[in-house]
């Protein structure tokens, strides 16, 4: 551990690093556990890399729903680049050092991203709600400077949310020990080596993360309340069925989230339940990313249905781009 002697505070010295244990449990099945992430985040980039590209490319996406959706897949690109790089690092190379700069780096960017995404779920649901409720009004109300409105919103204040506590925990002095029980720089266990007293710092973090994210978790939960409500009082089953369906997808990221989020941050921070801990926050940080794409476009038809025309024009194009270079070298000869 690296330190530096602090002149004014006797026999006491400024940690510099921490030690980031992971999953100390399974260091008998590293490289097995160094394949599983690697695919884990390989999937992840892919798939919402294609849902940008398809997104962009694709007119007939061009919606307030699929804008919203690419937004999302933008955010988990990089909310999965600020955790998994860094545990594959330290599968790779067995060093599960992280400087104290850097672990409040990754602990801003995952903060941000995380607050980002609570807002931007709450604005698709509030999209899903005028789309299943006011359906007349839909298209004026949910107009392009709305919506560009909202997605910059969503970005804006889940990074000012974050900024506030970040500033408040570089405050912080560290003195040893240096060892974080987790495989990411989380809020509570970062918190737990500080030497400082943290008493006021983690009321007024849980009265910032209340102010910040019970309103997008409010709107969310309110928007699938009267969703909910409208679709069961369709008379048929077709179009309850087909009512749900657009909606079905982003109530199951919904769910996911939020559920695992609060179930992680509700455990006591104990030892014993360190493991159940970090299982539950490998889901909205590791898991959520890799699910998003595979259930947009498992369960969403216009997606399926872009990527097939994508796929045949990148075959005819391909076949045109052949016929032209053997008619151009049958000319030469």
């Amino acid at each position: 551990m690296q330190a530096i002697e602090i002149p004014e505070t006797k026999n006491q010295t400024l940690v510099t690093e921490f030690i980031l244990l992971g999953f100390r449990h399974l260091q008998d099945m590293k490289t097995a556990v160094l394949l599983i992430f690697l695919v884990i985040y390989i999937s992840t980039m892919t798939g919402n890399v294609l849902i940008v590209v398809l997104v962009v490319a694709d007119r007939h996406l061009h919606t307030p729903m699929y804008f919203f959706l690419w937004n999302l897949s933008c955010l988990e690109t990089f909310y999965s680049s600020a955790i998994l790089p860094r545990i594959l690092s330290s599968l790779l190379t067995g060093d599960r050092t992280i400087s104290v700069d850097g672990c409040f780096v990754q602990h801003y960017f995952f903060a941000c991203l995380a607050a980002v995404e609570c807002y931007l779920l709450s604005v698709m649901s509030y999209d899903r709600y005028l789309a299943i409720c006011k359906p007349l009004h839909y298209v004026t109300l949910m107009n392009s400077k709305l919506c560009l409105q909202m997605a910059a919103g969503s970005w804006l204040t889940g990074f000012l949310a974050s900024t506030t506590t970040i500033i408040l925990m570089s405050q912080l002095v560290f003195c040893g020990p240096n060892v974080i029980d987790h495989f990411f720089c989380d809020t509570f266990p970062v918190l737990q080596l500080s030497c400082s007293n943290t008493v006021l710092l983690r009321i007024l973090i849980l009265i910032f993360v209340s102010i910040f994210t019970l309103p997008p978790f409010t709107l969310t939960l309110m928007s699938y309340i009267h969703i909910i409500t409208a679709v069961l009082k369709i008379p048929s089953v077709t179009g309850r069925k087909k009512a749900f369906s657009t909606c079905s997808s982003h109530l199951i990221v919904v769910t996911i989230f939020y559920g695992t989020i609060a179930t992680a941050y509700s455990l006591p921070h104990s030892s014993t339940l360190g493991d159940l801990n970090k299982v539950f926050s490998g889901f909205y940080t590791i898991l959520t990313p890799l699910v998003n794409p595979l259930i947009y476009s498992l369960r969403n038809r216009d997606v399926r249905e872009s990527l097939q025309r994508s796929v045949v024009v990148a075959w005819v194009r391909t076949q045109v781009m052949d016929h032209k270079s053997r008619f151009l070298q049958t000319r030469r000869s």
